[in-house]
């Protein structure tokens, strides 16, 4: 019988498995002397790189995995694969080699009863997991610091009545009159419970309320008993442990919330004359740069002394800076031995980050530190292994134990929480889903799109178009189409293209900073997204056609040369040397402020700061015109522009899409089938690791 090490060169050049996995199952051979181990071990090896942290040996339903559906081979080759796999008994085979252990142990690989790792992703795994559990047991509050904190929350999220009262004066609905005031009520006081409340006596206040002052009579007509606001829970988990996570589509004020949580995290603190550290930091550049912002923003809003203002840190970092990325190194200069200098660590889009980079986050807070993570639990994973965050959250389903929920009614003030399952795995007291979007109203699309993807019904993504929405359009991929896209992207990049003009011709007096800087901002209110990268409707061919458009327009000057005023580049590969990371945007400009002319790359960091390089030292890169749905993450655009593939493909997946949606601020142009559409959004990522349930042990 032929051995399974032999079909193992013919995969590789079939392009189901790489070159490294085959190499990692020659090395697995030399050590074992076993074909079949090696054989196993370059399949785990494959999964890696396909995103999975682990091979499970047993499906779902207990009976032992089919390989050779997992390599997605057909025909007589998987026929004749099957018959050898069928004859294998991997259990035995896993525990008769020195290639394998079972624990801790300094081999290759470990196999856990079920699932084969790698080592190193074994360890991640494991301690990571236990470390997320210590971090997440209760923390001891007393009584009286606990009606501290709920006087803190009650003030740091107190009803605004001004967006009722605004709702109100400008109401308008097929609805009843008193139904939809009703109706008001309930969105904006985030009521989840109105049986027993006097309606008669709500509307008579309504309808008499002359200015916004009037409406605080709600207070007891609508007690918060009867509401659930998830921000304000979201902040009330966040302080009775040392672990949260805060997840939500977009718009649905996770920055907000964290903010009002450092803030009242910083008055508890200085009750025991203390100012904790606290550190924001996001995997990008790009998304640093925008909760940046956004917290900026946040935090001019918060009803708090200026003294507690300024102890919230107005800028973001990225991972790598904050951990010290080593050059030419895998490891950072802050770990278990060298912790960091925190109290406090915010980790926005957390959905990108993936295992390894946890793990190290992680390994390298202090033992007294808190982490909060903020994500859409929706979004595409991480482009390396894991999916951590959607892990993390796959608990929120088990509900708040009964001591949770009721310290959380304490705090908040809710009595409606969920609190049925006792039996839950205790992480599941340390998450909070917001589930309400305050950017999208009813008059707007997108957010409609979006929640019509996730629920992955076709009827309800069909319904959504049919309704109108003026911040949404749906075209087909054809030719008249694809050039009517390619034409939207001439108009939208004018802007910038327009900006820099001056600057080429040599007539603009501005530093040539401030050029790029606005010229940046420009730039990133448009952007054009796929999924693939190869073809006409991949970024390659996508980037060409926008770059022949904007030539032909007279927009752009390219000749032979690579580089050229006004391309804009994203790089795809990080330079710590340089402190330019994967996803960063620039501008590439001639600069005239040294006396000669000479192109130069502009980047906007995650500081707001702009730092020129020139293009000779540009790290691996790439033209970005059109730009990749994974590579977009932790960025949003006041218009989207998004193609699929005319023909399914296996990269489309309910997440991937609607990761892609959701970058669309004020308004998004889809181009896709109608087929495609339908069966992209039924495919949903599964990505095979052991957090789960190393989390419920």
């Amino acid at each position: 019988m032929q051995s399974l090490f032999s079909y193992l060169k013919p995969l590789v050049d079939k392009g189901v498995i790489r070159q490294i996995d085959y190499q990692f199952a020659r090395f697995a051979r030399e050590q074992s002397g076993n074909d079949n181990i090696a054989f196993i071990a370059a399949i785990v090896s494959c999964e890696l790189g396909h995103g999975h942290i682990c091979l499970p040996l047993i499906d779902k339903f207990g009976q032992p995995s089919d390989l050779v559906v997992k390599l997605g081979v057909f025909g007589d080759f998987a026929d004749q694969l099957n018959y050898v796999l069928r004859k294998i008994d991997w259990l035995s085979e896993l525990q008769n080699t020195s290639f394998v252990g079972t624990t801790d142990q300094s081999l290759p690989m470990i196999f856990d009863g079920e699932r084969l790792y790698l080592h190193r992703y074994w360890h991640y795994e494991s301690v990571l997991a236990k470390r997320l559990k210590s971090l997440g047991s209760p923390m001891i509050i007393k009584p009286t610091d606990g009606q501290k904190l709920a006087q803190w929350l009650n003030h740091l999220f107190a009803r605004d009545y001004r967006y009722l009262f605004s709702a109100l004066a400008s109401l308008q609905s097929d609805l009843a009159p008193q139904v939809a005031r009703q109706q008001l009520v309930c969105d904006h006081l985030d009521v989840v419970s109105s049986e027993g409340l006097d309606w008669d006596t709500i509307d008579q206040k309504l309808l008499s309320a002359a200015k916004v002052s009037h409406l605080d009579v709600l207070d007891e007509l609508v007690p918060l008993s009867m509401c659930v606001n998830w921000q304000k829970v979201a902040a009330a988990v966040a302080l009775t442990r040392r672990f949260a996570v805060i997840s939500g589509g977009p718009g649905t004020g996770k920055t907000t919330t964290v903010t009002k949580l450092l803030a009242a995290l910083n008055v508890q603190a200085q009750q025991s004359g203390q100012s904790p550290v606290i550190k924001l930091v996001a995997p990008t550049g790009k998304a640093a740069a925008r909760l940046t912002e956004s917290i900026g923003k946040a935090v001019a809003k918060l009803p708090v002394e200026p003294s507690i203002k300024a102890l919230i840190p107005s800028s973001a970092s990225t991972l790598h800076r904050l951990l010290g990325a080593i050059p030419n190194s895998a490891e950072f200069r802050h770990n278990q031995q060298n912790p960091l200098h925190l109290d406090i660590l915010v980790v926005d889009e957390a959905s990108m980050v993936d295992l390894p980079m946890m793990y190290k986050l992680v390994d390298a807070l202090p033992r007294h530190a808190r982490l909060i993570l903020l994500g859409d639990k929706d979004q595409i994973a991480s482009v390396e292994a894991g999916a951590v965050l959607g892990d993390i959250c796959s608990f929120n389903q088990h509900g708040y134990s009964f001591e949770q929920a009721k310290l959380i009614s304490q705090l908040t003030g809710f009595s409606s929480l969920n609190n049925h399952n006792s039996q839950s795995a205790s992480i599941a007291d340390s998450l909070c889903m917001l589930q309400k979007s305050y950017r999208f109203d009813a008059r707007s699309g997108i957010g409609q799109l979006a929640k019509a993807i996730n629920s992955g019904a076709k009827t309800k993504v069909d319904l959504v178009w049919q309704k109108g929405f003026d911040d949404i359009a749906h075209f087909p991929v054809d030719a008249l189409h694809y050039r009517q896209m390619i034409q939207t992207l001439v108009v939208e990049y004018s802007h910038y293209l327009n900006r820099i003009k001056p600057a080429m011709q040599g007539i603009d007096d501005e530093p040539i900073y401030d050029v790029a800087r606005e010229a940046l901002q420009l730039f990133s209110h448009c952007r054009l997204l796929c999924a693939v990268r190869e073809g006409d409707f991949g970024i390659t061919g996508l980037n060409h056609s926008v770059e022949r458009a904007l030539k032909a327009r007279k927009l752009i000057k390219v000749q032979d040369e690579l580089w050229y005023h006004g391309r804009p580049v994203m790089i795809v590969r990080n330079d710590y040397a340089l402190g330019l990371y994967n996803g960063d945007i620039g501008l590439c400009l001639l600069d005239r402020s040294e006396g000669e002319a000479r192109l130069k790359v502009f980047f906007e960091l995650a500081d707001g700061s702009i730092k020129a390089v020139l293009p000779s030292r540009v790290p691996e890169h790439e033209t970005a015109y059109a730009m990749t749905i994974h590579k977009s993450q932790g960025s949003e655009f006041e218009h989207t522009l998004m193609v699929l593939p005319p023909d399914p493909n296996p990269i489309l997946t309910r997440e991937l899409i609607y990761t892609g949606v959701t970058r669309a601020k004020k308004k998004l142009s889809l181009f896709v089938d109608d087929r495609v559409m339908a069966r992209g959004i039924k495919v949903r990522t599964q990505r095979a690791s052991g957090l789960v349930d190393r989390l419920t042990e």
